[in-house]
This record gives structure tokens, sequence and C-alpha cells, in this order.
């Protein structure tokens, strides 16, 4: 089992809740209006008159035979349109009730 912290521009919300759905993934804990500031080449998403975009942040669980699947699909959404933002980090679950 994996988690997988998914942090987007909020123009995102309804595709990655479709590739969400499209892999399967029925639960996850949704976070809106974070702000923060790529660590690479990303513009600041920090919701003030400066830097007016925000962000969502998704925590989901995922199986491990369906991770490089979602990885794949959210990269290819990225590739799609790069300078919104799209991110997404794994961790290993060890223990899950």
């Amino acid at each position: 089992m994996k988690a997988i912290f998914i942090v987007y521009n909020q123009a995102y919300n309804e595709e990655i809740m479709e590739l969400l759905a499209a892999n399967g993934q029925r639960g996850f804990t949704r976070w809106e209006d974070v702000s923060g500031k790529g660590g690479f080449n990303g513009r600041p998403h920090m919701d003030n008159h400066a830097w007016p975009e925000t962000n969502h942040a998704i925590l989901t669980m995922v199986k491990d035979d369906k991770v490089e699947k979602l990885l794949a699909d959210i990269k290819a959404k990225d590739e799609e349109s790069p300078d919104l933002g799209l991110r997404a980090f794994v961790w290993g679950i060890e223990t899950f009730y």
C-alpha cells in the first residue's frame, strides 16, 4: 500500500477527481486553498493580490499494483499544461486498518 500526495492548481480539480475515479480510487482526503511555491520552476500559488492562484491537495491510499498507472496519468496531465502546476509524492504505508 502506498500513500500518494497530489498537489495541483485549483483549475485541475474536476480533472483530478475524474482521474482518480478512472483509476478506481474511491477514497481520498482533499484540502482546498493550499498555498505554496514549487521547488523547481513553478510559479507561486499564494492566494494573494500578487500571486492570486491557489492549490488543492489530495492524499489517497493506493494498492501497490495501481500506483504506476495513476502516476503515469498524473504525469500526462501535468505535461498537457506544465505551467499550471501538478505534483505527486509517494510514501510507503506500513500499517493500514
